[in-house]
């Protein structure tokens, strides 16, 4: 993760606004799975931190492209391996907003006292923050009974096998809560740094690749499936909090709480410490960073919670963070190395990601020689060359970023570094639109770089409705060679299905004909289904009702494309380029002669839409639905959604906690519909 974040789109627009929040979410998205679901990140926690910060500034300025799936409004990953059972948390866990600076701290502490309407300075108790991996133990009448991650915050992977065989965490707690229905304990997983080098030690004599740092070594570790490897990796747990409890009285402080679970038997932190003002929060913070090269595991900074357990109450809660907590995060470490070479690596979403080789250099625990440098804008803002010396941080305690150049140590032949005209994986076109900062290969249903997303949304509900064919079998089909690209789906054979593992021939059959009932479809299920870039269902229904039939699509020029209503320049680019391209076509021609078909389009009047003419403005949140899919629906109808209200507004949708657009729309005397009145008209049309 960068020390600045690079502008990803440059266009001040609200359009521009829109298009850098979509990036930012796909981004955060990709990142947050490497995190969570691979344990293998590939950029900073401090880089992570801006791309969130960048997103959260975004979405406060247009509160109405809020989501309930957007990252800024959930903890974690929602994305689980399929390796442990979900366990639905009893209370969610949630995620600690950061702190870098004093000044940040300063405006923290600042919207405390506000909320209290108080001026006395603030208790709070400090803590270490740990780097590891959270979890969650459940205890029935002092019996362990499950122990589950913290997954997206509200569901985790159960791990309880794993867990029992770490010697820090009590089975069963004192006869004292024999009568507790319901305890959770919340608390961070841990390896120390003598068992992470002896683990790396082992790995090395086997011959095996080496754990990056002792979080993903920890990570790694509690999702084995043989809790025996577990159980050798000498994994700590430090006690922090509780979640949901029933049947048991807890103490009226964090401190308190900290020493009652203590005298439970957990593992806690010997650094605890009540902290009154300012100057003894920055003192202790201070001392924990001189502190952190000394212990014997991994912290990233510090953690401060109101003491006070009247006033946690007090304070609340926000979307995924209490108001009464917060992560001081110590600064990164910085070392130098040499770039010797720049590759680009293509993503699931044909994203092409700059990589640089460095020397290997040591820096904060970790040896490193490769480094994301997120885009080509980030090299040409920082002006990395082939052979420059760099500074390089580490910050969060994984992959580091490349801070700066030393110009001063340039070499003769140092290079630029430019991007490919084609894709390296496949040798598509890649494609950059105007403004933005991403560049893409444009073969997204040949690329095998994008091969397994592709099949995906090509089967998936909205788009071809292939029935039964799942994340699981896709994963199959590629690892065995049966399908290379989404035309290959419609040649499946019964006999070449029943080669997969675990699959019966009743299975079989029906994903032959799942994939023979799959032809029969729409034109804009079709034009969906290709997975261009930014045609959703909407757009492309909008495309199909304008050119008719796929021969007139292929042959539209730029300016025909932005005649379709709602299609702008960049989205009539990415449609243009994606048609162009050699590969694109011939996927799309062997589905045409594979059997893939759908109805003449009849031309229809967009007037006689039922909805044609009305303008809608969403606000607050949706239960039943995204407020991008209500407008989505609304569009499908012929109505136009807006991001303001004005007296030609025809109403405004309100969901729980709308704001200044619902008090507009009552000073204008506009008509407002709650989430019933919203179905109730979609259901009627």
């Amino acid at each position: 993760m960068a020390s600045s974040l690079p502008d990803l789109f440059s266009a001040p627009s609200e359009d521009g606004d829109r298009a850098r929040l979509l990036a930012l979410r796909d981004e955060i998205e990709r990142h947050n799975f490497r995190y969570y679901v691979l344990d293998d990140p590939e950029i900073s926690d401090a880089a992570f931190d801006r791309l969130m910060r960048e997103l959260q500034q975004i979405e406060s300025a247009h509160p109405e492209w809020i989501t309930p799936d957007s990252p800024t409004q959930r903890v974690g990953s929602p994305t689980f391996t399929t390796r442990f059972a979900p366990v639905t948390h009893h209370q969610a866990m949630l995620s600690l907003d950061n702190v870098f600076s004093v000044e940040e701290w300063d405006a923290f502490t600042q919207r405390i006292q506000d909320r209290l309407k108080r001026d006395a300075p603030l208790v709070f108790a400090a803590e270490p923050k740990f780097d590891g991996l959270a979890i969650n133990l459940i205890y029935r009448q002092g019996q362990l009974v499950q122990a589950a991650t913290r997954g997206d915050g509200q569901t985790g992977e159960d791990v309880t096998l794993n867990v029992r065989t770490i010697a820090a965490i009590p089975q069963q707690l004192p006869d004292s809560l024999l009568s507790c229905d319901l305890l959770e304990v919340r608390g961070e997983i841990v390896m120390s740094h003598k068992a992470f080098a002896a683990l790396n030690a082992a790995a090395d004599a086997r011959g095996d690749k080496r754990f990056v740092n002792p979080r993903n070594a920890a990570a790694g570790s509690l999702r084995q499936k043989d809790p025996r490897i577990t159980a050798k990796r000498q994994l700590q747990f430090f006690a922090y909090g509780v979640g949901a409890v029933d049947g048991a009285d807890l103490p009226d402080s964090q401190l308190g709480l900290l020493d009652w679970l203590a005298d439970l038997g957990f593992t806690v932190s010997e650094w605890r410490r009540r902290c009154e003002g300012r100057d003894e929060v920055l003192a202790y913070q201070q001392e924990m960073s001189a502190r952190r090269s000394q212990l014997d595991y991994d912290i990233d900074g510090v953690v401060f919670k109101i003491n006070a357990q009247s006033e946690q109450d007090a304070l609340g809660f926000v979307a995924k963070a209490p108001r009464w907590a917060i992560a001081f995060k110590f600064p990164a470490e910085e070392a130098t190395s040499r770039v010797h070479a720049v590759d680009f690596q293509v993503g699931r979403t044909g994203a092409l990601t700059p990589v640089a080789r460095i020397d290997p250099v040591f820096v904060g625990g970790v040896t490193v020689s490769n480094i994301t440098l997120h885009n080509i804008d980030e090299i040409t803002r920082k002006d990395i060359r082939i052979g420059d010396t760099v500074v390089v941080r580490r910050a969060g305690d994984v992959i580091p970023e490349v801070v700066r150049v030393l110009p001063e140590l340039r070499p003769a032949d140092a290079r630029l570094v430019a991007l490919p005209a084609t894709c390296p994986v496949c040798g598509s076109e890649v494609v950059r639109a105007e403004g933005e900062a991403i560049a893409r290969c444009s073969g997204g249903l040949f690329c095998p770089a994008q091969r397994r997303e592709a099949i995906k949304h090509f089967a998936s509900r909205k788009a071809m409705n292939i029935d039964g064919l799942g994340e699981k079998w896709i994963e199959l089909l590629l690892e065995h060679k049966l399908v290379e690209h989404v035309d290959d789906l419609f040649h499946l054979t019964v006999p070449q299905v029943l080669t997969l593992p675990r699959m019966g021939e009743k299975s079989a059959q029906n994903l032959v004909d799942a994939l023979s009932a799959a032809k029969q479809t729409t034109l804009p299920r079709f034009l969906y289904a290709l997975g261009i870039r930014e045609v959703g269902e909407v757009t492309a229904a909008g495309l199909a009702a304008h050119f008719r039939n796929l021969d007139a699509l292929n042959a539209a020029t730029l300016e025909d494309l932005q005649a379709v209503p709602d299609v702008g320049p960049v989205v009539a680019q990415h449609v243009f380029t994606f048609l162009r391209q050699p590969h694109n076509q011939e996927v799309i021609r062997n589905l045409i002669d594979a059997g893939v078909h759908w109805p003449a389009i009849v031309a229809t009047d967009a007037n006689a839409l039922p909805l044609a003419g009305r303008t809608y403005v969403l606000t607050g949140t949706l239960v039943g639905m995204s407020r991008e899919e209500a407008g989505e629906r609304l569009k499908a109808l012929g109505a136009k959604v807006s991001g303001s209200v004005s007296s030609k507004t025809t109403a405004v949708i309100a969901g729980s906690e709308a704001g200044s657009k619902l008090t507009k729309a009552n000073d204008l005397g506009v008509p407002v519909l709650d989430e019933t009145d919203l179905q109730k008209l979609l259901r009627n049309l």
